[in-house]
């Protein structure tokens, strides 16, 4: 089996790489990766051990105090040349995230996204602040914003080169030197990228990334006594698996950025055209496998039918094609583990609600990961389809009438990453904003539209911490309380 894939005309072989160096698995272990259009290998990766991860650490331990010490505005610079780097090799990353986990080529957004991420954090530096105070007598009191050591991120599948970026920027122009882990599903991309780090000329030890399982490598970083902050993007599961690590060993800081099941609700005085184009756009965008999807919609009643028909055809009308082609518009899911946990909510929400529009697979049929864009009318709110996440473009529709209805509905969830509320009445919008338990709320439009400057996390299950431009760099340093007694005047 193919330990490289050619791309673009290149002949690339994933590899881990640590303090600096392109390394194979320890005990040259490897996993395949599969693409889940059409269900063959498309390459073998290294499966990082903990040997591997406890090297890493090694590395980056050793590194960070120079690292730290480092002009910020030298460090900056290292990130810029990264960024440039990841939008000159945007079509090769696009291509590998097509063959791992079935982003299609015209939705292809994350490279220059997470390109524009470490641009800015970059020059961000300036905001790494203290404050001081002269309110205790005899002495100045300030504090020092100082990085935390060893940061590990591990982050998810669904946008993996946009994780990748993100996270470790915050993290590296703050001081800290970063073992970054990859999803199984997903770790091409992030591979290439890790041949990006050494082209920007990253001092060794600095930014080290591996690929692997959660285990060993991801709870070997989870477990890490040298590990101080660690970052996750993922699911619920995992995130509690993390905290449980991280709180048997040494406390780390430990931010989370897990599951949803985000409700829209449209009004009747909603403008139906806007919400049906938003709410269509979110439950499909990367085949539904993203963690703010409007899964859960509610609209009144006196304009359910209207909506409930237009949404339907067009919901129907949407056809899964090979993400390579770009003339798709909805890839398969990411393998064959989603592709069954989704197509087993599916028959779950058969028995519990109506199916409108899909409800079937077609592995069968086209040997890939193909799912029909699906949609349930009348489910009962306690329904296993309704209070888990699906991840994957299944969508439920139920009517309500009255505000304090829907918003009942809308928060009977562990769930509170993201909301939608489409209605003219600025008065209700806000109303509706200040009731709804999310993170995240959305007016008179729906996931993926977030702003730059605002922060993103989650109420009750779906998180802790918030991360964003003015936010992430919090996560990667501590606070250190410095008193300094004052000598008497002398007269």
């Amino acid at each position: 089996m193919a330990t490289s894939v050619k791309v673009n005309g290149i002949e690339f072989q994933p590899r881990l790489l640590i303090n600096g160096e392109f390394v194979e698995a320890s005990d040259k272990g490897t996993f395949n990766v599969i693409n889940p259009a059409t269900g063959e290998i498309s390459c073998k990766v290294p499966e990082a051990t903990e040997d591997d991860t406890n090297l890493a650490v090694s590395a980056a331990k050793a590194a960070q105090p120079s690292w730290a010490a480092l002009d910020p505005t030298k460090r900056g610079a290292y990130l810029k040349k990264l960024a440039a780097l990841i939008r000159e090799h945007k079509s090769t990353l696009a291509h590998l995230e097509a063959i791992s986990m079935g982003v299609p080529l015209s939705h292809y957004f994350h490279a220059d996204a997470g390109a524009d991420e470490l641009d800015y954090f970059s020059e961000a530096w300036p905001h790494i602040q203290g404050q001081s105070s002269v309110n205790t007598p005899g002495f100045v009191t300030m504090t020092f914003r100082q990085p935390f050591g060893v940061v590990a991120c591990i982050i998810p599948w669904n946008a993996p080169v946009y994780f990748f970026a993100a996270k470790a920027a915050a993290a590296l122009i703050t001081g800290n030197t970063v073992v970054l882990k990859s999803s199984e599903k997903a770790p091409l991309a992030v591979a290439y990228a890790a041949e990006l780090i050494a082209k920007a000329g990253f001092p060794p030890g600095v930014f080290n990334v591996l690929s692997g399982h959660g285990v060993p490598s991801g709870r070997c970083l989870a477990r890490h006594m040298d590990v101080r902050a660690l970052s996750f993007t993922g699911s619920s599961r995992t995130g509690k698996l993390i905290q449980e690590e991280a709180a048997k060993t040494n406390l780390k800081s430990v931010t989370l950025e897990l599951g949803g099941k985000s409700p829209a609700i449209i009004f009747d005085d909603a403008n139906i055209e806007q919400a049906l184009s938003a709410t269509m756009t979110s439950i499909l965008l990367n085949s539904g496998q993203v963690c703010i999807a409007n899964s859960r919609l509610y609209v009144q009643k006196s304009v359910a039918p209207q909506f409930i028909e237009a949404f339907t055809q067009r919901m129907a009308a949407v056809q899964g094609g090979n993400p390579l082609d770009a003339q798709t518009q909805m890839g398969p899911q990411a393998d064959e583990v989603q592709y069954n946990k989704i197509m087993s909510y599916i028959e779950e929400g058969k028995k519990s609600g109506t199916l409108a529009v899909g409800g079937n697979g077609k592995l069968d049929s086209t040997k890939g990961y193909f799912v029909e864009p699906t949609v349930f009318l009348d489910t009962p709110e306690d329904a296993t389809i309704m209070k888990e996440e699906v991840f994957g473009p299944v969508l439920n529709i139920n009517t309500f009438e009255t505000e304090e209805e829907v918003i009942a509905k809308a928060n009977d969830t562990e769930f509170g990453l993201y909301a939608a509320v489409f209605t003219k009445d600025i008065s209700r919008a806000m109303r509706m904003a200040k009731a709804l338990e999310s993170g995240y709320v959305a007016i008179n439009c729906s996931s993926p539209t977030m702003g730059k400057d605002l922060p993103f996390g989650g109420y009750k299950g779906s998180g802790q911490g918030r991360e964003g431009r003015l936010y992430s760099m919090d996560h990667f340093l501590e606070v250190k309380s410095v008193i300094i007694k004052l000598d008497e005047a002398k007269l």
